[in-house]
């Protein structure tokens, strides 16, 4: 059954949808008939309907261009759009901004007196790119001392680095199953995760999100069915998941699935995009944190890109799968390696975090990171919003629902100084939009009262707090505190 702003939701579609449909049809058929000059379209009609319907209505909250670092509080470039245009032309005016939509979990984002110094000295003597692929002449020390310390960080032989994160994941699974293997994804796994499954050959099932027993479930049949029209034993199965998922904020319910892995003889790989770094008392994750062995995880890839403000990503596992991915994986034969500076800044801000730099900050990063975002997630719940997600998750969708509230809801937070991010079809259905919190370290109390100030104000006013609120409080804190240096 639909709840409240599903009906409402379902109401605007069936009303508008089937006339923009026929519009975006007719239009089709008009380009194909007198305009297309013997080309075949390059977009699909149902393509164009999404974009004129629902982007260009509301393109000025996507791409936002930034005139500053995605610390806690950032430079949002002005744009205007002129009379009957489509297109957003960008001001020489800023506003600053409250930044609740970067990945900046721990605060590196800003000038660290730890990482800074030692990027700019490794910028002078290497130069900002090897000009090559790491086979070739693309390999630093600096490549080879972070895959040293990225496997000693979460506890596997050996890693291997990337300069891209979502190339980690869609070139690297199909270079570990190919025909004749069997991939069982979690439901709401990341794209890059869909398409390395779609490439590699291998039959792909999927089970209900975050549900062990629906896995076992999926196991059970298919090792009993086995390849399809032959019957024959699968090669090799792998079971996909991530620690936490980015659109959810769910924390992956990790010992569960990986005693159903080892019951029925899968290999699993786990995601760790969004959680190495982030949580954990040490930051090394959901491993960490839920209590398993990194050695009963076969695969465990994660990227530079959020905790430790850099770029790439990595697999760690066993010395062979490593040595095997380096003659095989074409992301590392072919792709360009990671920037030097890049490496040093993962380097140094791991370095922070294991309290190599001689100071605690790593620690008092991390403590505050996991403070801030079970706060802001507790005080959101009171207000009556709907909050996807677990504690210690710094990621906290909004669910928003009706598409029509997306614009709203980011226009007016803007207006009130706070910058967020929100998602819309087609990285989530039509039924659920919203809008998604990243919390960082480096937002101070003061911060986080501000926008829940403004999150309260504007879920209010666009009608999207669908649950009763507790009785207000004068305070939302006792005391305030300052930010991570």
């Amino acid at each position: 059954m639909l709840r409240g702003p599903q009906f409402s939701t379902m109401f605007l579609l069936i009303v508008f949808f089937p006339i923009e449909l026929l519009k975006g049809f007719f239009n089709f058929v008009k380009t194909a008939i007198f305009g297309g000059q013997g080309y075949a379209p390059l977009c699909e009609w149902r393509d164009n309907l999404i974009f004129n319907w629902l982007f260009l209505r509301s393109q000025d909250i996507f791409s936002r261009p930034l005139a500053s670092p995605p610390d806690a509080w950032i430079d949002v470039v002005e744009r205007s759009r002129g009379k009957n245009t489509k297109t957003l032309k960008r001001t020489k005016n800023t506003r600053r901004c409250l930044n609740l939509g970067s990945y900046n979990y721990l605060g590196f984002a800003a000038s660290d007196e730890y990482c800074m110094p030692r990027v700019l000295n490794s910028l002078n003597q290497y130069s900002p790119t090897t000009c090559s692929v790491r086979v070739d002449g693309g390999t630093t020390k600096l490549h080879l001392e972070l895959e040293d310390m990225v496997a000693g960080f979460v506890g596997k032989p050996a890693s291997v680095i990337f300069g891209m994160g979502y190339a980690t994941n869609s070139f690297i699974i199909p270079a570990l199953i190919g025909k004749g293997g069997l991939i069982i994804s979690d439901s709401l796994n990341h794209n890059s995760i869909v398409y390395g499954a779609r490439g590699s050959g291998a039959d792909v099932q999927v089970f209900e999100h975050n549900s062990p027993s629906h896995l076992e479930k999926v196991l059970r049949e298919q090792i009993a069915i086995g390849q399809p029209r032959t019957g024959r034993p699968w090669k090799k199965i792998l079971v996909i998941v991530e620690g936490i998922y980015s659109m959810e904020g769910e924390i992956c319910k990790l010992p569960e699935i990986i005693s159903i892995c080892k019951k029925y003889k899968a290999y699993s790989y786990l995601d760790e995009a969004h959680s190495i770094g982030a949580v954990g008392k040490s930051g090394r994750g959901v491993c960490e944190l839920l209590g398993v062995d990194p050695a009963d995880v076969d695969i465990m890839m994660g990227t530079f890109t959020k905790s430790f403000n850099s770029c790439g990503g990595y697999i760690a596992a066993s010395k062979e799968i490593i040595q095997y991915l380096k003659y095989t994986c074409p992301a590392h034969l072919y792709g360009m390696s990671m920037s030097p500076p890049a490496v040093e800044q993962a380097i140094s801000a791991m370095k922070v975090i294991c309290g190599e730099d001689g100071s605690n900050r790593g620690a008092v990063k991390l403590t505050r990171v996991r403070e801030n975002s079970n706060f802001f997630r507790s005080e959101l719940n009171k207000m009556g919003f709907e909050v996807l997600g677990d504690n210690d998750s710094p990621v906290m969708p909004i669910m928003l629902y009706n598409p029509a509230k997306i614009p709203a809801f980011s226009r007016e937070c803007l207006a009130r100084e706070v910058a967020v991010v929100t998602v819309a079809f087609p990285a989530t259905s039509f039924f659920l939009s919203r809008a998604r919190i990243c919390i960082s370290a480096s937002h101070t109390k003061e911060d986080l009262t501000k926008a829940l100030k403004v999150i309260r104000e504007v879920g209010e006013m666009i009608g999207v707090k669908y649950f009763p609120a507790e009785p207000e409080k004068h305070q939302l804190l006792d005391t305030a505190t300052t930010p991570v240096a």
